[in-house]
């Protein structure tokens, strides 16, 4: 199986805690693929970095909103989500949800259960989703290690006509045997994947 980010370093990272805890390093520019600019930083008290990927697509605040919003369509993330449970869910509001990644050997399968917030702004439009771990609500699991560590912060505004501008920020701490050095060396794969699938959904034409 391919080691990708979410899936391969051992997760990609899907959550957050709350954008007034982020209190890090300035963003560094890392690369820019297929119009997708990605940025690291160095975390204050961690040897792990968090990433930011930014692009424009081509579509409108509805299409990108619902792709984000849904609670069912996760599992295009990454392929290698095994299973997923959504919690409990009100549109436009919240989703809470467990997943479980199936991680490359001689990696551990990981599993985490999250609690994502959406907020939209009146007067600009902009949405926010912003996630956080959600404890003691699924007991953690024999041959699994639960993901405790993270954050994800996604930013959805409109740009201009037709133009909607997508920022996702994140860290994810897969804990277990993972070293700092090969997760670092591979987050900034997360955000050109994870914004690539939703460019290419919420770009897509309708079927004729």
């Amino acid at each position: 199986m391919k080691f990708t980010i979410v899936s391969g370093l051992v997760i990609l990272c899907l959550s957050l805690v709350s954008s007034g805890d982020i209190i890090a390093q300035q963003w560094e520019f890392a690369k820019e693929r297929d119009g997708i600019k990605i940025y690291t930083r160095k975390e204050d008290n961690s040897s792990l970095k968090s990433f930011k990927g930014v692009a424009d697509l081509h579509t409108e605040m509805s299409k990108v909103c619902s792709l984000l919003g849904n609670a069912k369509s996760f599992d295009w993330w990454d392929k290698s989500i095994t299973e997923i449970k959504v919690i409990s869910y009100e549109q436009g509001k919240y989703i809470q949800y467990y997943l479980v990644y199936d991680v490359p050997w001689p990696f551990t399968d990981r599993d985490l259960v999250v609690d994502a917030r959406i907020a939209i702004d009146p007067v600009t439009g902009q949405e926010t989703i912003i996630a956080q771990p959600l404890p003691n609500v699924i007991a953690e699991k024999p041959g699994l290690i639960r993901i405790k560590k993270y954050w994800q912060k996604w930013t959805v505004q409109p740009f201009s006509p037709g133009i909607v501008r997508v920022t996702l920020e994140g860290l994810v701490d897969p804990g277990g045997n993972v070293p700092a050095w090969l997760y670092n060396m591979v987050i900034t794969d997360t955000p050109l994947k994870v914004i690539r699938e939703v460019r290419k959904r919420a770009e897509a034409k309708p079927a004729q």
